[in-house]
């Protein structure tokens, strides 16, 4: 990336999106694959929503409009200097996005489009040292935890999904506390089936990857919860 010339060499004055399209994308509202903003201020929280979007379903911000839906406008090439910032230098690997330009009411809107990732986990570089993962769940970004971060990381197809009988006892263990319960914790579950927790989270990423259980992410961390239609 050209932090010296970069975005203000692209071609960010002439609008080109469609004024009704982005209407509709408004009353959608905030949402887990959309995101408003009033206008970007801080490289590395953008960096954290752009993560959140990269390593899950992908997502797409609207630069230039205000949480209740009004638009504000913005400078778009100011603005997608900070996105580019926050995407290549503050995302581990860098993050893909696209862009499209509106005019609404003689106002600018930049819309940033961040397909999901097949590089994921995408971390953020905090100012602490730490890097981190972000999920987006509704219209919010949690950290991954490992369990998360080993599904991510698992690049390989899509494996037959095992019958339950062929499991193991903490496997086992488990799939019959979630049928019998609402959710459960990697910590939790670690305890229960006496297992060391790198195993608890190998086992909970490989239940994700099979479609077994769902997750939840809360202020108190991620749970785990059996899909409706899981069944042995």
């Amino acid at each position: 990336m050209d932090l010296e010339g970069g975005a203000y060499h692209r071609n960010l004055e002439k609008p080109t999106g469609d004024p009704n399209e982005l209407r509709a994308l408004i009353r959608e509202g905030e949402h887990q694959e959309q995101d408003f903003k009033f206008r970007i201020d801080s490289n590395l929280k953008i960096a954290r929503t752009l993560s959140a979007f990269a390593n899950t379903d992908g997502g797409r911000l609207l630069i230039g409009v205000k949480d209740n839906g009004r638009i504000s406008g913005i400078d778009p090439e100011e603005e997608y200097f900070m996105i580019e910032g926050a995407a290549d230098i503050y995302c581990e690997p860098p993050v893909s996005l696209d862009y499209e330009l509106f005019e609404l009411d003689e106002k600018l809107v930049l819309l940033i489009d961040v397909p999901p990732s097949n590089e994921r986990p995408h971390r953020v570089k905090e100012r602490d040292g730490k890097k981190l993962a972000y999920i987006r769940q509704n219209d919010e970004n949690f950290v991954a935890n490992k369990v998360l971060l080993r599904f991510m990381r698992d690049k390989n197809p899509q494996e037959q999904r095992k019958n339950l009988v062929a499991y193991g006892p903490a496997e086992r263990m488990l799939f019959d506390y979630l049928s019998e319960n609402e959710d459960i914790s990697v910590s939790k579950f670690a305890r229960m089936a006496k297992i060391p927790l790198f195993r608890a989270e190998k086992i909970l990423a490989l239940f994700l990857k099979w479609e077994v259980v769902n997750y939840l992410a809360t202020d108190k961390g991620i749970r785990f919860s059996l899909k409706e239609d899981s069944s042995d």
